[in-house]
């Protein structure tokens, strides 16, 4: 059987530029695919120079603020700090502790005047509950994938990071994912209703969701469980496939042995989600606090 997760790291240390960063398919460095490329390699022995590069790279970009921008061109840092959280976390502590401090200063925006009438227009009337997520950019409304990211990242900066908002915080963002579960059981982007139609989930996010949700059981899970399994006996998307795996294993909902099926890697993120996807999802889990 061919070994997926050797040459997607194969692929990762072949992919690095000079600056110690990665593309999303090859050309300049960006944060997001050089973040998720250093948690892949992290526990590859044959990736030590290529890891130190790169978090040397990362570590170059943090802002005033304790938080990361999607490039060095970018003057804003942006939801990619949980992403940065998530490598330096154990590696760097001051600069951890920056990125928690940005993550925790951070909520949507939906109670403001104008979202709660844009979602009226969009035929979808705003929770009559609200829990603090994370936006992709600061000042937007909180979104299903940066909340699980920022759950993610905060509690592995947990371990070692304290502050009197971190509890509070943790349970609200895993809150805000409950809340927004669709009628499938998975999730979407956010919004579970579109136009005033009920809004299906998708692999992806409901993969991230479930994997952020490791350690929050609830009633719902049973039914998240069952729509993560059929997006995984579906999919076709590597990073789809991915997420699903991870969120699966965590619940102990699959089985440890590689798919049976595999699925082309195009982009940097692929090759690093599919390599995560295929270690072990153990407390030392790079993903897992």
């Amino acid at each position: 059987m061919i070994d997926q997760r050797s040459i997607a790291l194969s692929h990762l240390r072949t992919a690095q530029n000079p600056d110690g960063g990665w593309g999303y398919r090859g050309g300049a460095s960006w944060t997001e695919p050089s973040a998720y490329a250093l948690l892949a390699l992290s526990e590859d022995p044959a990736a030590e120079e290529h890891v130190r590069r790169g978090i040397q790279r990362i570590k170059s970009l943090q802002r005033p603020d304790g938080g990361w921008p999607p490039r060095s061109s970018v003057p804003q840092s942006t939801f990619v700090t949980a992403l940065t959280l998530l490598v330096l976390a154990g590696k760097d502590e001051p600069a951890a502790a920056g990125a928690a401090r940005w993550l925790l200063g951070q909520t949507g925006q939906e109670s403001t005047f104008v979202q709660k009438l844009r979602l009226r227009l969009l035929g979808t009337p705003p929770p009559t509950e609200a829990f603090d997520g994370w936006p992709w950019y600061p000042g937007a409304a909180a979104w299903v994938t940066p909340t699980a990211l920022a759950l993610m990242a905060l509690k592995k900066a947990a371990r070692t990071f304290s502050d009197p908002r971190l509890r509070t915080r943790l349970e609200a963002g895993a809150s805000f994912l409950w809340s927004r579960v669709c009628r499938d059981g998975g999730w979407n982007h956010g919004s579970t209703k579109a136009l005033g139609y009920e809004a299906g989930s998708y692999p992806e996010t409901t993969g991230v969701a479930l994997l952020a949700l490791h350690g929050h059981p609830t009633p719902k899970l049973a039914a998240a469980l069952s729509a993560a399994e059929g997006h995984y006996r579906t999919c076709r998307s590597a990073e789809g496939m991915a997420w699903l795996r991870m969120g699966l294993l965590a619940h102990s909902r699959l089985a440890a042995q590689p798919p049976a099926k595999e699925v082309r890697c195009y982009t940097v993120m692929d090759h690093a989600l599919t390599a995560l996807a295929l270690q072990s999802v153990a407390e030392n889990h790079p993903l897992l606090g």
